[in-house]
Parts: C-alpha cells; structure tokens; sequence
C-alpha cells in the first residue's frame, strides 16, 4: 500500500500521533483528523487490513459500530495498531460500555442520549460522543458537562440548515454530524464553525468490506484526507 503525500498530511499526522487516552486528547486528535470513518465490519479477518489501509489511506482514526456478532473482536483486532485511534460506535446500554473499553476502544459513540451510558463512560474514565438531534438533547448533553456531541442523522434531520439552527443557541458546543454523509457534502458541514469533524462510512462501504477491497477502501480514504486538505487550505487563504 502506499501511504499520501506526506507534505499534505503533515498537520493531519502530527495532530493523530499516539498520545494519552483523555478526553482532550481524543477530541484533539478527532479535530485534526476531522473525518471520523464508521466501519460496520461483519469479519474479525477484516480488523488488520482495514486498520492497515486506513492509517496508509492518512486517516488514522476509525468508529467501529456494535452491530455485527464480531464486532467486539473487530475492535480488538484493530485496537492494536499504535498508529490508529479506534472508538466504539452504536453503543446503546451502560452494560456495554465495560466490554468496549476492555476490547480497546479510546472513545464511545452512541446514536442517541443516554444518560445511563453516559455515566458508565464517566465511571470507566473514556470520552462518550452521544447522538443528538433536538435542542432539548443538546441541553442534556451540557447539563452532563459534555460539549462535542454527534448531530445524528444528520442528513435525515435537515442537513447543514438543521445543524446551523441547532447550534445556534448553544454557543460554544461543538458537533461532529454523521449519517448520509459522503465525499460531495463534507465540505458543506466542515465550513459550519460548530462543526469539528464529520462520520461517514462511504470510505469504509459494506460493499467495499464484503468484498475485500481494502485497495479501494484506502483510495476512497485518500480522496477524503485531500478533500478536507483542500478545504482547510482555502480556508487558511481566505483568512490570509
């Protein structure tokens, strides 16, 4: 596998390097990387070359979700490269939260709030990224001191103008937006200033795991990294 242009990734890498598990840190390295890939991974054999193409892909980062009976060794697998952050996603009872973090998970994603979850998160010292779509949701994340949250489903709940009003009143929260996410509208939700990085699965596409094509897997992951690069340099022009 190749790896991207290490002249383009240098923030991005330097952002993502091993580092300590707290919650700073985690959010950090998910803010530099600013794309978060959402692997449903139905094959404990897939866990290594999927972790492999991603890091060579520049995005060392990875959510996988509890939703296959593998899941938990997928985790496990993929936890043990130095080189990726991996965080457990649809995680939906406290009682899984203990297991999660056995297996290696930094952080927890879950697709809705739970307060139960939240505090199992709490107890086992991981940051938690609770699911949210109504403003009355984003008050009980901050009232659970929590101020990065997951606008989800993002596209099914309005897009980028559901996200602008819901952030509105909430000065200071912060979102990483997941679900209908692709290639073509991360740069719509990455300009919003609310928005830290974005959940997709379109670099890490069942039909690209069920087949084994963790070339294309890592293609489709540079292709984001240099999106998002292309991004933040047009960004950093405008405000020159």
């Amino acid at each position: 596998m190749t790896t991207v242009d290490a002249a383009v990734l240098t923030g991005l890498n330097a952002a993502n390097a091993p580092c300590a598990d707290s919650s700073d840190d985690v959010l950090g390295r998910l803010t530099g990387a600013r794309l978060v890939p959402v692997a449903t991974v139905e094959e404990v054999a897939h866990a290594e070359p999927l972790a492999r193409a991603l890091v060579a892909g520049g995005l060392p980062c990875v959510e996988v979700t509890m939703r296959t009976p593998a899941a938990e060794g997928v985790l496990a697998r993929m936890a043990e490269d130095p080189n990726l952050l991996v965080g457990a996603g649809t995680v939906v009872r406290p009682e899984q939260v203990e297991r999660v973090v056995r297996a290696g998970a930094r952080f927890v994603v879950t697709p809705g709030f739970s307060s139960a979850v939240v505090a199992a998160c709490r107890e086992v010292g991981v940051p938690v990224i609770p699911g949210v779509a109504t403003a009355t949701e984003v008050i009980m994340g901050l009232d659970a001191g929590l101020d990065v949250l997951k606008f989800f489903p993002a596209e099914a709940a309005g897009g980028v103008k559901a996200l602008a009003a819901l952030s509105a009143p909430f000065a200071g929260t912060r979102f990483i937006p997941t679900g209908g996410i692709s290639l073509d509208n991360t740069g719509s939700y990455l300009e919003h200033p609310a928005v830290i990085a974005v959940g997709g699965s379109w670099m890490v596409a069942p039909s690209l795991l069920s087949t084994g094509d963790f070339a294309g897997i890592e293609q489709r992951t540079r292709e984001a990294v240099l999106r998002v690069a292309s991004l933040t340099s047009a960004d950093e022009s405008r405000g020159a």
